[in-house]
């Protein structure tokens, strides 16, 4: 009665058109009011806490930042003065791609801004060099996503905050299995360039390596950003509500005095950014009072119930769990699809000892996949309206099924290797 009254009201909401939050919310209340004599009140109460969480407030700071560096033009001088350091490599601007998008990934947090950011200025240089352009969204598309894995990012701030788990150590956990990725797909540039070298003309130029180096120093605004964020975490000097607030600051000095921004493009980045946490807070809010139901319910229990009769290992259920987020990720966009789950997901893995640190990282590896997943896939629709559709949404997401497959081997080891992302957190911390 309880599973198909969960099922039937989530599927008849959300089938109205009404928003997810919405969806969920309304779910929540209807369950709290009939299996639970009428307790709303608890709902109240745990969106209450939940949105008075200090933790909470760093999300709309670090939209916000990564706004501003959106619209300073930042991006295009870490582009510049990363082009030339891989010139000589097979694939040349495409690695450049991904290493722009794993800098600008560590000050925005946001998969989205970092594709759109790289994207705009990487695809007419690309093009211009006669590059192909499915590579080029492929290498954009994939690269977009570290933006959610190195830190800071969004995906682990809400994470930590709807499941208290330390954001600190969260995103130190995030760092050696987003190089690690991004490592990973370099080596595929080079190999795909190696068995087809027309997709990427080599280039001829040579520049003396004290001027790559000269280059690559332009781009320490960038870096004493990501020190002052990252690093007063892993110190203890701030939370990462106060290291968001400092990251605010530091980037509109910087993007004034050394970008493009001006009063006209904050405001923008100020409204865009309150327009992006509204949508997430309202997500938030609907997934809050489902998770209350779920939670005083027992839904959480009932599951590991079932699952501990059901004589499944612990890493067959992971495998289900994976293949479920492949699935749904198809039709919703991964935060949102991570904080409508995690009431249930969460506690379902940490019943079969997985540690909360690796489940956060393994779960924004695999909503990282959902941003290059149609139809919904947001980093696809991002890179295909940057081209002016000269490469439509089909072929932009069959460019990325390399990087998808990549963020699946990076899953499976690991999986096996669990002390990549612990090793660091349990070192600094």
């Amino acid at each position: 009665m309880f599973w198909s009254s969960l099922i039937g009201i989530l599927v008849a909401s959300a089938s109205t058109g009404v928003a997810l939050g919405a969806a969920l919310g309304l779910t929540g209340l209807v369950l709290l009011q009939v299996f639970s004599n009428g307790a709303t009140g608890l709902a109240v109460d745990a969106i209450w806490n939940v949105f008075n969480s200090f933790t909470l407030s760093a999300v709309p700071l670090f939209i916000l930042l990564g706004e501003i560096l959106l619209r300073s033009g930042v991006s295009n001088r870490a582009y510049a003065a990363f082009a030339p350091v891989f010139s000589k490599v097979p694939g040349g601007l495409l690695h450049t791609n991904i290493a722009v998008c794993t800098i600008f990934g560590a000050v925005s947090g946001s998969s989205l801004s970092t594709a759109a950011a790289v994207g705009s200025v990487a695809y007419p240089e690309m093009t211009r060099r006669g590059y192909d352009r499915d590579v080029i969204v492929g290498s954009l598309a994939g690269g977009g996503t570290l933006g959610l894995l190195i830190p800071p990012s969004l995906s682990f701030l809400i994470f930590g905050a709807l499941t208290e788990t330390s954001i600190g150590r969260l995103f130190i956990a995030g760092i050696l299995p987003g190089l690690m990725i991004g490592a990973a797909f370099m080596v595929y540039i080079v190999i795909k360039t190696l068995r087809h070298p027309h997709v990427a003309p080599r280039e001829d130029v040579h520049m003396p390596f004290l001027a790559i180096l000269r280059g690559m120093g332009q781009v320490w605004p960038l870096l004493l950003l990501i020190l002052a964020v990252i690093g007063s975490i892993i110190g203890g000097l701030a939370t990462p509500t106060e290291a968001a607030a400092l990251g605010v600051v530091l980037a509109i000095v910087i993007s004034f005095i050394w970008g493009d921004l001006t009063l006209t493009s904050l405001r923008e980045a100020v409204f865009h950014a309150t327009l992006l946490f509204a949508a997430i807070g309202f997500v938030v809010m609907g997934a809050t009072i489902l998770a209350q139901s779920v939670s005083i319910l027992g839904v959480a229990q009932q599951i590991l119930n079932v699952v501990a009769d059901s004589g499944l290992n612990r890493y067959t259920i992971l495998l289900l769990v994976v293949l479920i987020y492949l699935i749904l990720g198809c039709f919703f966009d991964g935060l949102s699809l991570m904080i409508m789950t995690l009431p249930v997901v969460f506690p379902l893995l940490v019943g079969l000892g997985y540690d909360p640190i690796w489940i956060g990282v393994m779960i924004t590896i695999v909503i990282e996949i959902g941003q290059v997943t149609p139809p919904v896939g947001l980093n696809l629709s991002v890179l295909a309206s940057l081209t002016n559709n000269e490469v439509s949404l089909g072929r932009v997401a069959r460019a990325t099924v390399p990087y998808w497959i990549i963020h699946l081997l990076a899953i499976a080891v690991l999986t096996v290797f669990p002390a990549i992302a612990l090793f660091l957190p349990d070192l600094l911390f």
